[in-house]
């Protein structure tokens, strides 16, 4: 009898998912689930018969909706909130692309990882309450995250808490529920409290004062352990930041790898030949390190000679984007002191307007011929504040018009004075740049005519003494050809010019893109910019002449409410 009736009790997954198959995210759910919860009765009603304008959703909640997968989200590119809270998924996948979003609920799932949200840095709130969690990981790039609940999942160790102390805004933390706060030796709550002092709330507890100098009594070794490690990498971070920092430095120069010997070790990295002529001895090693340094000096010149002409080019740069943003400025004020005076002047247009309207409406609501002589007159008067509404209208819009055109072009015009002039700093520094790649060719030429000496001299004596115990293997198959000696050397240069040539071809072309990608991204956010603007200025207009058109309703449907309080 009993297993009767509990037959009849249906699975709490019936209650929660009723005749829902399990499925994935797409369109027709997202657009349903926003109706739902977006609007209610008649409105939701209304609303279905319009199309849904997926960019103007900010916030979407898909609860108890089955679902397995998530995807299709990158058509909501301004979500700020996503609730996908009771539902199945298992994996965090396909969100990536919702860099605005705030506010993520994916509590009660099947997530087994935590995975794939580097992207969401305006993240502040995010609940992972009630998964298969085993791991606290990959949360640290959330550096604006506020509210983080992963309570309840099955996290068995305290690995990557100390990753929170990274996250300098986290001020409520619920890891309660998961076995490693079991433990009743290590109560995991005082832990937290020690190695997070920004914390205010654990386990949406306050935390008190006492209990936190309680908590840092007990983990002090801890927490130095952890203060030291988290100094340490501080430090590193720092270091690589600046080692990053001034390689993009050397790379906006055009001069990266030519502040030590990078471009002599170059040299010798696929120069097979030049390695065996090496094996001669100890004059072509002495031969060797006067090379390296002629090359290292001439080096040295080319890259001080780009660090100075960095820093002329960058200060032309700024001087123009300055001048770019106050051009843009001086027009924002002037064309917003034109919508100003033209509101004040609205404002006497619409008060006249509405009096005259007032009057007119009155009139024909209590009976008034419309053709008598006091409503002809009220008429002419709204047909000339019309006329004189919209002649001001076309006026301001001709001053908007014309300041727009006008910084349209000469942000062209200065745009492409900029390129010229930018284009001329950069030619100057190719060419002087070029006379010290013609030194570098020649010490080459310089180095290979000398060990050709060199080994002449080697060859010719262990031949004329017949001594060939010392000969390296690879030298004494060439003891009687003197062709295939020259080959090598000729081997050698060709080896030592090519990357003198390419690297002297890799900074022309790179400063050829650099100028021409600054280019075409002035240009373009210049086009985005203008359409935008007109865009704003017709939006603005057919915004007043809407008003002026909508007026006479507005005052029959005050006058009727008024009139019969409906």
């Amino acid at each position: 009898m009993q297993n009767s009736e509990e037959n009849n009790i249906p699975l709490l997954e019936e209650i929660i998912y009723p005749d829902v198959e399990p499925g994935i995210i797409n369109r027709a759910l997202i657009e349903t689930c926003y109706l739902e919860d977006a609007h209610r009765g008649e409105e939701r009603r209304l609303h279905q018969l319009e199309p849904v304008v997926l960019e103007k959703i900010k916030s979407i909640r898909m609860e108890f909706k089955n679902i397995l997968r998530i995807d299709h989200l990158w058509i909501l590119p301004n979500l700020t909130k996503l609730c996908l809270n009771f539902n199945k998924i298992e994996v965090i996948e396909h969100i990536e692309m919702l860099t605005e979003l705030k506010d993520l609920n994916l509590s009660f799932n099947l997530i087994e990882k935590i995975e794939n949200l580097d992207t969401l840095v305006h993240l502040e709130c995010l609940s992972l309450y009630s998964n298969k969690i085993k791991k606290i990981e990959n949360l640290e790039s959330l550096e604006k995250l506020v509210i983080l609940s992963i309570g309840n999942n099955l996290i068995n160790s305290i690995d990557g808490v100390n990753r929170f102390r990274f996250m300098f805004n986290l001020r409520v933390l619920n890891l309660e529920g998961n076995p490693v706060a079991q433990n009743m030796d290590f109560p995991l709550s005082e832990y937290i409290i020690t190695l997070l002092p920004n914390l205010h709330y654990y386990e949406y507890t306050f935390i008190k004062s006492e209990m936190r100098e309680k908590a840092q009594i007990r983990f002090c070794r801890e927490l130095r352990e952890v203060e030291y490690m988290q100094e340490k990498e501080i430090q590193a971070r720092e270091s690589q930041a600046r080692e990053q920092s001034e390689a993009k430095r050397l790379a906006s120069s055009f001069v990266d790898h030519l502040d030590g010997n990078q471009l002599f070790d170059s040299f010798w990295r696929d120069d097979a030949d030049g390695r065996v002529l090496m094996l001669v001895g100890q004059q072509a090693q002495e031969l060797a390190e006067e090379y390296e340094k002629d090359v290292f000096e001439l080096t040295q010149e080319i890259y001080k000679l780009g660090l100075k002409r960095f820093v002329e080019r960058d200060e032309e740069i700024r001087d123009f984007m300055d001048n770019l943003q106050d051009g843009q400025k001086e027009l924002q004020t002037l064309g917003q002191r034109e919508i100003e005076d033209f509101l004040q002047y609205k404002d006497r247009v619409f008060e006249e307007a509405r009096i005259t309207l007032r009057l007119l409406e009155q009139n024909v609501m209590h009976g008034d011929d419309e053709d008598s002589l006091e409503n002809l007159k009220l008429s002419d008067i709204m047909d000339k504040l019309n006329v004189h509404f919209e002649d001001a209208l076309n006026d301001m819009w001709l001053v908007l018009m014309s300041q727009e055109l006008h910084l349209h072009e000469t942000i062209e015009e200065s745009t492409t004075n900029f390129h010229r002039k930018i284009s001329d700093m950069m030619s100057k520094f190719l060419e002087q740049s070029q006379s010290f790649f013609v030194q570098l060719r020649e010490i080459s030429v310089h180095f290979s005519e000398n060990m050709t000496e060199i080994v002449t001299r080697f060859i010719s004596t262990k031949l004329a003494m017949q001594d060939f115990e010392d000969v390296p293997p690879e030298l004494r198959m060439c003891m009687y050809d003197r062709d295939a000696i020259l080959n090598l050397i000729a081997g050698m240069k060709d080896a030592h010019t090519f990357r003198i040539d390419e690297r002297e071809d890799r900074m022309a072309t790179r400063s050829k893109e650099f100028i021409d990608n600054m280019v075409n991204k002035l240009n373009n956010e210049e086009v985005k910019r203008h359409r935008a603007k007109l865009l704003e200025i017709n939006s603005f207009i057919e915004m007043m002449t809407e008003d002026m058109a909508t007026l006479p309703h507005e005052i029959r449907e005050e006058l009727i409410v008024e009139e019969y309080g409906v």
